[in-house]
């Protein structure tokens, strides 16, 4: 059984190891834990704000993670969000389980706007947030607030506000 549960710290090598062998083994990413230090001080960087970081958790294994940061205006940031290679698609559904915690949290945290950057050769993840309601917005589109990551190179908005998830 795979459980989606906040951050735990026993759980702080796993969740770098999982995300670097994504990064840089699969996608061939060039980011290494040094350009990432927001990952070694989880609670601190996620939580300030009212943000929040979940694992995906099966049995002792961390198989997957979705951050995110609260930025001003009633907006927030995904990022983060990684699952293992033997555990994507359908038949898991993690990614999905991932991204509707995350939006439950956000729409009861009054966080009316969800904004990501990532990279566009994750052409799963582009279509992934595509069928979840997000649109593809302009990097100068993005609020004045919003970290952006050096190996971006698109960007999604969703609206979340009064329960208009699909409607830009």
């Amino acid at each position: 059984m795979i459980e989606i549960t906040p951050f735990r710290t026993e759980f702080q090598n796993q969740l770098v190891e999982l995300i670097l062998n994504i990064q840089q083994g699969e996608f061939n990413v060039p980011i290494t834990a040094k350009d990432q230090p927001d990952l070694f001080v989880i609670d601190e960087f996620y939580g300030k704000d009212g943000g929040q970081f979940w694992l995906a958790v099966s049995g002792e294994q961390v198989v997957g993670s979705i951050a995110l940061i609260r930025i001003g205006n009633n907006a927030g940031v995904i990022r983060k969000m990684f699952v293992q290679k033997e555990f994507r698609g359908k038949a898991f559904g993690i990614a999905q389980r991932l991204f509707d915690t995350l939006l439950a949290y956000s729409v009861q945290n009054r966080i009316d706007d969800l904004y990501l950057g990532t990279i566009g050769r994750l052409h799963a993840a582009l279509r992934f947030y595509e069928r979840n309601g997000f649109k593809v917005i302009q990097k100068d589109s993005l609020p004045r607030d919003f970290p952006v990551m050096q190996v971006d190179n698109i960007f999604f908005k969703l609206s979340t506000a009064k329960g208009q998830k699909f409607i830009d």
